[in-house]
């Protein structure tokens, strides 16, 4: 039988009748003449409430037991799915991580797939079942302890299915209805887009767009699964959401299909650091030894407070995200402190966004660049930090002119044409 994966989160089986209308949603493809592995994340809001009880309970908490609580919100949607499955006449049962197995890494809270060998869920459809009910986000070490792959790891569950099983398509139910060209909150000319590339999603996602988690679209632009987002309150046929494909299925790709931002950004500068060979690893090494994301960096001559120093320096500005500058502050002054390298002083702007334009056309099509920062210029949006690869182009701006930013360029590229 043909294979579906359908992936239900935690607002789509938030209470016992939200789940009822996601088995409403299986009943229909399995109607359709599918097997269906169905992903379930924990009911909304019981994940944070897990957490919060582990803090609670032991601060310094053993990250092995913080799993085999948190994963327990998942083994409830589970059963409650299966079950109520089995009241609609449907042969279901559910299944947790170890019983598959999902094997993992033992980095327990943010574990990565090892293997899901596929026989023993393969033996049941063969034995008549038509759904397997998956508890999402968990998984099994190599030592027989149950793991969590990190928030959202039920979306990078239910992609690591469909290409361990061969199924000929990923369903991600959501509480939207399908990919917009940004968001719709921001901007009422957002337009839903029918298809959209690997590459292209997963830009969006890194870059903020929180419709699909990142690691589930790296996944599946490496072994080509086809993903659709599409909502879990709406009624939904075959042509309904948003298709996440490989790029040869697009027929025609605008240059810029969506714009992207993050409000939660920082900009961090080192002014008057001695330009030498080494100092850009003197800088990057201690932020990332202490868990620092660094996105964007600038570096830039930096003017000499002593004519008679004839050393040359550079100020070196990067961005990272706002709740890790006490971190980067610190590992900054140890390293300092240290004696690795010395600058003059530490300057952080808090109150900054990014904005992104995205698109696989950008790579074929020259001025991009130029039209977006001409339609910021005319709104009399500063740009501090500019950041490019081949299929993406990214500012830092000041916060206040995020939204007014996100509508000037999504109108001067016209995405809201199709």
């Amino acid at each position: 039988m043909p294979l579906l994966v359908m992936k239900f989160g935690g607002t789509s089986v938030a209470d016992l009748d939200r789940i009822a209308n996601a088995a409403q949603k299986v009943q229909r493809e399995v109607e359709r003449g599918y097997d269906v592995i169905v992903i379930v994340s924990a009911m909304s809001g019981k994940t944070n409430e897990l957490v919060g009880w582990v803090e609670k309970t032991s601060p310094l908490y053993d990250a092995r037991e913080y799993d085999a609580v948190v994963s327990s919100g998942e083994n409830v949607t589970a059963g409650l799915m299966a079950l109520r499955l089995q009241e609609m006449g449907i042969p279901a049962r559910s299944w947790q991580g170890w019983q598959v197995p999902i094997n993992t890494t033992s980095a327990h809270g943010s574990a990565r797939f090892v293997s899901i060998p596929p026989d023993n869920m393969n033996a049941k459809f063969a034995e008549g079942f038509k759904v397997a009910v998956v508890a999402g986000f968990q998984g099994l070490s190599a030592e027989g302890r149950i793991t969590t792959l990190g928030r959202g790891g039920s979306d990078t569950t239910a992609v690591a299915f469909a290409a361990a099983f061969g199924a000929e398509r990923c369903d991600i139910y959501t509480d939207v209805d399908g990919v917009y060209t940004t968001d719709p909150r921001i901007c009422s000319k957002a337009r839903k887009l029918e298809k959209i590339a690997f590459e292209e999603m997963l830009e969006l996602a890194s870059l903020g767009a929180k419709v699909l988690q990142t690691r589930s679209v790296e996944l599946a632009m490496r072994y080509k699964v086809r993903l659709r987002v599409l909502s879990s309150f709406e009624d939904t046929d075959e042509t309904s959401g948003t298709l996440v494909c490989d790029e040869d299925e697009i027929m025609e790709s605008k240059v810029v299909s969506g714009v992207a931002y993050s409000r939660d950004e920082a900009k961090m500068t080192l002014v008057k650091v001695e330009d030498r060979p080494g100092i850009a690893a003197a800088i990057f090494g201690p932020l990332a030894d202490a868990g620092v994301n660094v996105d964007m960096i600038v570096q830039n001559i930096s003017e000499l407070d002593d004519p008679s120093d004839k050393r040359a320096y550079t100020d070196m500005t990067f961005s990272l995200p706002t709740n890790q500058v006490e971190r980067a502050k610190k590992a900054m002054e140890d390293a300092k402190a240290a004696g690795q390298f010395a600058y003059a002083k530490l300057v952080t702007d808090t109150d900054v966004a990014k904005i992104s334009v995205v698109g696989i056309g950008m790579r074929s099509q020259v001025g991009v660049a130029a039209k977006m920062f001409a339609a910021l210029a005319a709104e009399n949006v500063n740009i501090k930090v500019i950041s490019t690869s081949e299929i993406k182009i990214s500012v830092l701006i000041d916060r206040k002119y995020m939204e007014l930013a996100v509508q000037a360029l999504h109108d001067v590229f016209e995405l809201d044409k199709a």
